[in-house]
This record gives C-alpha cells, sequence and structure tokens, in this order.
C-alpha cells in the first residue's frame, strides 16, 4: 500500500476456467497439464483462482480449439476425466462492478447474430455485490435477440470470481461438461 491507495492485484488473464471436485486441485491441475500437452501445448499456466474448485488456465490453444479436442478424445475413450469437471472459454476478463459488466456484454454482443437465440448463464463465486437475477436483467436489456432458455443457439456466459468477471459467447458444444456427456448416454 502507498500513500494509502490500495494497490490492485492484476487481472486474471485466463482463457478457460476448468471446475473440478473440491479437495482434488493438485490432481485436477495434473489432468489439466497432462491434456493440453496432449493437445499440443507443452507449457499451459494453470493456477488456482479465489474460487474453490476453479482452475485458471492460459493455454497458447484456442480455448474452443481445446473443447472440441477433449470432445474429440473422449468419444473415441482416449480420455475419461477423473477430476475436471467442466472446461469453460473465456473471452474476456473485466471488473465485476456492473458498468464494467454492461461494457464487457457490449463489445462481445454483435457475437449473438441477428436471428439467433440466446441465453445468459452467470455463475457467482466469492461475490455478493449484486444479486444473480439482476445481473441478468441488467446484461440481457444490452441483446436485442430473442432469449430461449432450453434450446439456445449461443450462451452468453458470465463468471464471477470475486472482483473480476470472465464473459463468453458461446455455442453450447463449446463447453466441455462431463455432466453433460455423461446424461446424454441412454
Amino acid at each position: 500500500m502507498k500513500f494509502g491507495v490500495l494497490v490492485q492485484k492484476e487481472m486474471y488473464d485466463f482463457n478457460l476456467l476448468v471446475s473440478h471436485s473440491w479437495g482434488f486441485h493438485e490432481r485436477a491441475k495434473k489432468e489439466i497439464v497432462q491434456l493440453l500437452e496432449m493437445l499440443g501445448d507443452e507449457g499451459p499456466v494453470v493456477k488456482r483462482t479465489i474460487a474453490e474448485g476453479i482452475i485458471g488456465v492460459r493455454t497458447r490453444l484456442d480455448p474452443r480449439e481445446v473443447v472440441r479436442g477433449l470432445r474429440k478424445l473422449f468419444d473415441k475413450g482416449s480420455f475419461v476425466p477423473q477430476y475436471t469437471l467442466k472446461w469453460v472459454p473465456v473471452d474476456l476478463w473485466t471488473i465485476s462492478d456492473m458498468d464494467f459488466m454492461k461494457e464487457a456484454v457490449r463489445k462481445l454482443r454483435n457475437r449473438i447474430h441477428a436471428g439467433e437465440r440466446w441465453r445468459m448463464t452467470v455463475e457467482k463465486r466469492r461475490y455478493n455485490r449484486h444479486h444473480k437475477i439482476e445481473i441478468i436483467r441488467e446484461l440481457a436489456e444490452l441483446i436485442d435477440e430473442k432469449v430461449d432458455l432450453e434450446n439456445p443457439e449461443k450462451i452468453l456466459r458470465v463468471d464471477i470470481m470475486g472482483r473480476y468477471a470472465g464473459i463468453s459467447v458461446l455455442k453450447p458444444q463449446e463447453v466441455f461438461s462431463v455432466a453433460k456427456l455423461y446424461s446424454s448416454f441412454p
């Protein structure tokens, strides 16, 4: 602290958020590194976040390609996740203040094209400044396209972790979720 001013920590720069079961951070971290090496990234940055059960990843690979690669490995039987549960690409990071989040959505909203149906997913961790419903209401009014909660073509995803928010516009298949993979089996 200098001159009574709080020095802000560096903002997250992860392009993937990976969730894992509580208590398995080190094993999940090892699984993430191994999988990214299999996909061609020999030096990913893999770090703990302030949210228990969430690991931040900075990969040199396109995070959407990582998700596609994981799905291919899973479909071929080359990969069965033991410790990681969900892999989510992040397009940009901002401060978790409503005005900053609105500005981030304005930057990304053109990724939801005219006529596309969309929905919003908000995940809050270590954050109580705004209620989830308030966040959805404030950010959704920035997008004019039709909302479809059941079968969207795009998802505006907001991952809030304390002071920061990771925001993405994703197709549903651009999130790798173990729960969804296993729920699709007969």
